[in-house]
């Protein structure tokens, strides 16, 4: 650092040095002096100033000025048939001179990103539609639903797999606790599956970003450098992302969207799993995950009946559902849509979309 403040002194101290020799401004030699040192500090303080600028914007302003430099000159020639003695002639030569190499710097220093060499190379490439791209969030991985809306088509574009997310389902996977440690299992054997999948295109990406820490963070940059989607079951990154500006496809909205719609008074076959928390009650859940209570069917348990839909409790945590059992075949099913029943197995193991069947569930066990 003390060199550069070196070479700083002898510069000022040359243009001091060259004002002394040839007095431009006046005859005095304090005046000459002065107008020197002001220079040289105005040129160091310049130089200060485009130090923090990017290299493609300091290389924009260098070509616009050398554009605007030739274009000037080449009016100013054009105007030969000019009387050179007018005044007014003089001053327009001397305003084009000016304004087309000023105009030439700031249009290229603002237009400096140009020069990258990406997109340099962007202007040579084929003018066709972009890629689209799905960039996979681990915990979306792991819960695994993606594989099966991969399957079916819904989800276009390229599936990209970072690295940092990579790393962190291995970690998950080599963890000592057993149960994260299937998870993060699970998680890799989903991207097998997804790998394997004919039409679907997935890539990994060797795209990271050293400074930020927070694989979430990453995951946001990322999707602003390639331009794609996040594709997510975390509520958390699902609201940072959207504030940042970043589009999100979150699993659990699209399985709360695919909810089938019940009416009151419609049919429908259910698996009574338990007996429910007031009188004479029984308890069953659907595919989704969504909590049935129906009256009427304690002893019923473990077993597939038709229960009539009597009403439908919607709130923000999620939705449920209250039946009562009719003894006897209803005469009306053929005519009447009906709800497929949920097995056993899939009634001990919701969807994690539905947090209010689960607390409701909780309830009912006491």
């Amino acid at each position: 650092m003390a060199w550069f403040l070196l070479v700083r002194v002898i510069f000022v101290l040359t243009v001091i040095y060259a004002a002394f020799l040839t007095r431009p401004f006046h005859s005095a030699i304090g005046i000459n002096l002065a107008a020197g040192t002001a220079l040289g500090v105005l040129a160091i303080w310049i130089e200060s100033r485009m130090r923090s600028a990017e290299v493609t914007d300091l290389l924009g302003a260098l070509i616009g000025g050398a554009i605007g430099l030739g274009l000037a000159k080449t009016i100013g020639a054009a105007l030969f048939w000019a009387d050179a003695a007018d005044s007014r002639i003089k001053f327009l030569h001397s305003f084009i001179l000016l304004v087309f190499p000023y105009l030439g710097i700031v249009m290229g220093a603002r237009k400096g990103e140009w020069l990258q060499p990406a997109r340099i190379a962007a202007l040579f490439r084929d003018t066709g539609p972009q890629k689209r791209y799905r960039i996979l969030d681990t915990s979306v991985i792991i819960d695994g639903r993606i594989a099966d809306v991969c399957e079916t088509g819904f989800l276009d574009g390229t599936l990209v797999i970072p690295q940092f997310v990579l790393k962190e389902l291995q970690l998950v996977a080599d963890s000592a606790d057993s149960l994260k440690r299937n998870r993060g299992r699970r998680g890799l054997d989903i991207l097998q599956k997804i790998q394997k999948m004919a039409g679907v295109d997935v890539a990994i990406s060797d795209i990271d970003f050293p400074d930020v820490r927070e694989v979430d963070l990453k995951l946001i940059e990322l999707a602003r450098t390639l331009q794609g989607k996040i594709v997510t079951n975390d509520f958390n990154l699902n609201k940072v992302a959207q504030l940042r500006g970043v589009e999100v496809l979150n699993i659990n909205e699209l399985a709360n969207a695919l909810k089938p719609v019940v009416l009151p008074g419609e049919f429908m076959k259910v698996f009574i799993l338990k007996e429910g928390k007031e009188y004479n009650q029984g308890v069953a859940y659907l595919d989704d995950g969504t909590m049935v209570v129906v009256d009427n069917a304690r002893r019923m348990i473990s077993k597939n009946i038709d229960i009539v839909v009597t009403s439908v409790l919607q709130t923000t945590a999620g939705k449920m559902i209250f039946g009562r059992y009719i003894e006897g075949p209803p005469a009306v099913h053929s005519a009447t849509p009906t709800v497929a029943a949920a097995p056993p197995a899939v009634a001990t193991a919701p969807a994690p979309a539905a947090a209010a069947p689960v607390a409701s569930r909780a309830q009912n066990a006491k």
